[in-house]
């Protein structure tokens, strides 16, 4: 005969449980963002494992830690940039991003311009705009590469 906390009820504790740890890893991704983070180091925050925090973390929010991540950074960039008085450098290390490459290929797959266009375009585009509106308007696209930009119809 088994043991009564195995199966079910068991299972079920620990989704819960897990939930509440992928819970904590992504408000820790939300307040620390700027941080140098990294999925070993937000698995040992939650003490899970970096492949076991990886496929829960997917499973739950429909991305990985590091895309959720990049994705935080690259939302605060795009308030950063439409700031205008930091350059794209500065606004890359003050995200937390260590590459300037990285930091230009990720914002453009989610924005679908290089950070340098998003800031002559949003500048334009947002101006006279309350803060709140320009920053749902000009908000990274997720779980998916944004459209490239092609031809307008005149």
């Amino acid at each position: 005969m088994c043991h009564p906390s195995w199966g079910p009820a068991r299972t079920s504790a620990q989704r819960l449980s897990d939930l509440a740890r992928l819970r904590r890893v992504r408000d820790r991704i939300d307040r620390e963002y700027a941080q140098p983070l990294n999925v070993e180091a937000l698995a040992r925050g939650a003490n899970m494992s970096a492949g076991h925090l990886s496929r829960q973390f997917r499973l739950a929010y429909g991305e990985s830690p590091y895309a959720y991540l990049m994705t935080r950074r690259i939302e605060r960039a795009t308030a950063l940039l439409r700031r205008g008085d930091l350059s794209v450098t500065e606004i890359c290390f003050a995200v937390g991003c260590s590459s300037l490459g990285t930091f230009s290929t990720r914002f453009t797959e989610l924005v679908g311009m290089p950070p340098g266009a998003y800031r002559r375009r949003a500048t334009g585009a947002a101006e006279g705009m309350p803060p709140c509106v320009a920053k749902q308007v000009t908000r990274p696209v997720r779980n998916q590469e944004a459209p490239v930009a092609g031809p307008q119809p005149a």
